[in-house]
């Protein structure tokens, strides 16, 4: 049996990933790994608060695993707590396998292959090589929900980011802009799918420019 922790960013793709994964046989979820930007506790790329991914994790019925990182953060710096968390994974919980929802970019792949090369873990890629217009189809028409938490101003106009990736959203979209944003046009916040037993209460907040990016926070709803 494979024991398999899942790298999870709060978005669609790896909402999508841990719902292929439930539907394994041989393995078995271990829980929720994601890295948390310490110096404001949110999710590193992704800028959600912490309680949101505590109520996501809490939905999905698993355990959650924080990588606290430090802010500003070097690549030394993020792979040394990364190493460190694949060491504690391994040996405080028998896991196997690492998965990650990756798509198409092959950088990104052997970057994650090489940085697990001495972690004594697998990684597993469960929807590598998907076709993405064909995938956030298949996400939208099984029930998953999620808005926009991000978006990149020199590839999406910057009114959508905090809007629903739904249909509409979809339609929106010229043909330079992969439908999943998997070259980083945007980034999502999953709040109900079938990889969840029950929704994430959630209310769209402000929207704000940081770094070159757009960004509307997301809070728990009462």
């Amino acid at each position: 049996m494979k024991r398999v922790v899942l790298s999870w960013s709060s978005g669609k793709d790896s909402a999508w990933t841990l719902y292929q994964l439930q539907q394994s046989e041989d393995l078995e979820i271990v829980g929720l790994l994601t890295t948390i930007n310490s110096e404001f506790n949110r999710v590193a790329m992704h800028a959600v608060r912490e309680e949101l991914l505590d109520a996501q994790a809490e939905a999905a019925g698993l355990p959650l695993f924080k990588v606290p990182l430090p802010w500003p953060c070097s690549n030394a710096d993020y792979e040394d707590a990364i190493r460190t968390a694949f060491d504690e994974l391994r040996i405080e919980h028998d896991v196997t396998h690492v998965a990650y929802g990756d798509l198409f970019l092959e950088d990104v792949r052997q970057y994650r292959i090489d940085l697990m090369k001495d972690s004594n873990l697998t990684p597993l890629f469960p929807i590598w090589g998907l076709n993405t217009t064909k995938l956030a189809n298949d996400m939208l028409s099984n029930g998953l929900s999620a808005y926009l938490t991000c978006v990149d101003p020199k590839q999406l106009p910057i009114t959508f980011a905090g809007k629903k990736f739904d249909n509409n959203f979809l339609s929106l979209l010229d043909n330079k802009v992969d439908p999943c944003g998997e070259n980083g046009e945007f980034h999502t916040f999953v709040y109900s799918g079938p990889m969840f037993a029950s929704d994430v209460p959630v209310t769209v907040g402000d929207t704000v420019d940081r770094d070159g990016f757009i960004f509307t926070d997301l809070m728990l709803a009462n």
